[in-house]
């Protein structure tokens, strides 16, 4: 899936570096190889559905789900047609009906934030089918790190939900002040009830952009009626 919008002129600068000749290979090699979460013509979704001039809000993930039918591009989000919601999403949702009262829909899709300028960015893009984080350390990281540079760059106020230490490793890169960080532990199972629980980022988020004359977020999910 070619890149199209006006992501491309930072994608094709790092397509051009010797790190991402080598990113291709692997990821090429590793599809014909294995089972890789997401399908590969879903690894770009979240740039194809936010484009930068678009992006008010990043919410960095670490690497893809890596079970059937549950990746396909966007960090925390699953198909439509998945009707298992993942804990830290369901964490989320439940963080988002006490901070802002929307009601826990029935499914896990978030196009609905990407196409209202959410990016929602892993650092790494691909996976191996039930082996998490199997691609660290092969270049992705390099490549997602061009990205939140540019949505650094940024001119216009953009909202960072950095949830977990991986995500706030970041915080260094993040050196424009007319943005706002927001940080808190990881929504998983295992951190969740240490502070992403009360930390209200999604009312922060839409008081910090409607300050700056910017429309907030909608953040209810409808339900989907399931055939």
């Amino acid at each position: 899936m070619k890149i199209d919008n006006d992501w491309l002129p930072v994608v094709e600068t790092e397509c051009r570096k010797p790190y991402y000749k080598e990113l291709y290979k692997f990821v090429k090699q590793e599809y014909s190889t294995h089972v890789i979460y997401p399908p590969s013509d879903e690894i770009f979704t979240a740039f194809h559905l936010t484009p930068l001039k678009d992006v008010k809000v990043l919410i960095l993930g670490q690497d893809p789900y890596h079970e059937i039918n549950q990746a396909h591009g966007l960090s925390f989000s699953v198909p439509v047609d998945q009707e298992k919601i993942p804990p830290s999403l369901q964490n989320i949702y439940k963080e988002l009906h006490d901070d802002l009262g929307c009601f826990i829909p029935n499914n896990g899709n978030l196009v609905k934030w990407a196409s209202q300028g959410v990016l929602m960015l892993n650092t790494v893009l691909t996976v191996r089918a039930h082996e998490a984080n199997s691609h660290k350390g092969h270049g992705w990281e390099q490549f997602t790190d061009a990205i939140i540079q540019a949505v650094n760059a940024k001119d216009e106020p953009v909202v960072y939900m950095l949830w977990g230490s991986p995500a706030q490793s970041k915080i260094p890169m993040l050196t424009n002040p007319k943005h706002l960080i927001l940080k808190t532990v990881h929504p998983s199972p295992l951190s969740a009830y240490r502070g992403f629980f009360g930390c209200k980022h999604f009312s922060k988020c839409n008081e910090f952009l409607k300050s700056n004359g910017l429309a907030p977020i909608d953040w209810q999910i409808e339900n989907v009626i399931h055939s």
